[in-house]
């Protein structure tokens, strides 16, 4: 693989992020002063569900999360056009066949990348040897971002993938609220020399896996802040003037992050390839239904039938979100 580290755009979430020594301080999460009461927040052990993209090739797609990202296909409804991957039980890649639509402009608003999050930096060079091997024009770029190490891919159809690992929260500083985060070069050949190996690369598809948080290109910062935290109820833990928001819930560094480096000004989307739609999970049905009352109360039109409350951000970008307790 040839080190492009740190030199594509998909690969600079934390470009502006990195903070010096001074004044630098270990937490756990946000600065209390800059926090809402906790009514108006997420539950802390809120998480991301699957992604769903439109595709234009559902075979090609299927084969490259599949075969590349190392993937399982959980259910494969191709013939009604749609497919479902992830690892384990845990579903991560939705496909829905979609071959009448075109794809977004480069400047639209929509899927800046998945983030699909491993346990181990062997699951993680196991899955960054996949798509190296299998794709290696896909890859755009690596960084070490001192919460994390991550790669940056493009699939077949121009969705932008990272493919990353967390440091333990306790490794993570925390800085005037926001956390600590930077884009150092991180040698991907160096990575896979040092963590990959063919015990790991056969437990691949057996080794777990998850969406780790979802990055969007929008139209402004200040819309995205009003939206996802205010509204919606995340917690800010960076944000970089009107280019780059991230947010959590829990003192994660970031569930979701939002930016305007392609897609300044953009209005709101059209039907289109790529993002379908974003899954977020609350832990209660109590969460589920405080968060319905929540967006109601701020005007949000929201979708909800007991089991699932949706609604659209200021982009059209369509979200979903769900208990992870059973409904009897």
């Amino acid at each position: 693989m040839t080190d492009t580290s740190s030199t594509d755009s998909s690969s600079t979430d934390t470009t502006r992020a990195s903070s010096g020594p001074a004044a630098r301080e270990t937490g756990t999460g946000p600065a209390a002063a800059t926090r809402a009461s906790s009514s108006d927040l997420l539950a802390a052990d809120t998480a991301m569900g699957a992604v769903t993209l439109r595709v234009a090739d559902l075979d090609a797609m299927t084969a490259y999360y599949r075969d590349a990202v190392l993937l399982s296909v959980l259910a494969d409804r191709s013939t009604a056009g749609r497919t479902v991957l992830g690892r384990g039980a845990t579903p991560i890649v939705v496909l829905e066949h979609a071959p009448e639509l075109r794809h977004a402009g480069p400047r639209e608003a929509g899927l800046f990348h998945t983030a699909i999050l491993f346990e181990t930096e062997a699951d993680l060079a196991s899955a960054v040897y996949g798509v190296a091997s299998r794709h290696p024009g896909s890859f755009t770029g690596s960084a070490d971002h001192l919460v994390s190490k991550a790669f940056y891919f493009t699939d077949p159809e121009g969705n932008g993938v990272e493919l990353y690992w967390d440091r333990d929260r306790t490794a993570w500083s925390w800085t005037h609220g926001q956390v600590d985060m930077a884009t150092l070069a991180l040698d991907p050949n160096a990575f896979l020399q040092q963590n990959v190996s063919e015990e790991a690369l056969v437990a691949a598809a057996s080794r777990p896996a998850s969406v780790g948080h979802v990055h969007l290109s929008v139209g402004d910062v200040e819309s995205a802040h009003r939206f996802y935290v205010e509204q919606l109820g995340f917690e800010t833990t960076t944000r970089f003037g009107p280019q780059a928001l991230f947010v959590s819930a829990g003192g994660y560094h970031h569930h979701m992050a939002m930016n305007t480096w392609q897609s300044a000004g953009a209005g709101r989307r059209q039907l289109a390839l790529g993002l379908g739609l974003v899954r977020i999970e609350v832990p209660t049905l109590d969460d589920l239904g405080a968060l319905g009352e929540r967006l109601a109360h701020h005007g949000v039109a929201v979708r909800d039938d007991g089991r699932v409350v949706g609604f659209d951000d200021p982009w059209l970008n369509q979200i979903e979100v769900t208990s992870r307790a059973r409904v009897s």
